[in-house]
């Protein structure tokens, strides 16, 4: 199975919550998830959120090559 994000930051979100229903544990997971992987700085992306680097690079020219699948 393909881990898709670090273990260790995802323990801490589940540690952080006290889970009453399989769904309410899948919204909870689901929205860290979108944070941790759209929203917060990453390293290689020159510690800039997702959005906010594919904002700076379309405004610098041509979007050719980028993983949203436009340009």
């Amino acid at each position: 199975m393909k881990r898709l994000v670090p273990a260790p930051s995802l323990f801490q979100c589940l540690n952080l919550h006290w889970f009453e229903t399989l769904t309410e544990a899948r919204a909870i997971v689901e929205a860290w998830r979108r944070d941790y992987n759209e929203s917060r700085p990453h390293m290689a992306l020159g510690q800039k959120a997702p959005q906010e680097y594919l904002l700076q690079r379309g405004s610098c020219g041509s979007t050719k090559g980028s993983t949203t699948g436009e340009g």
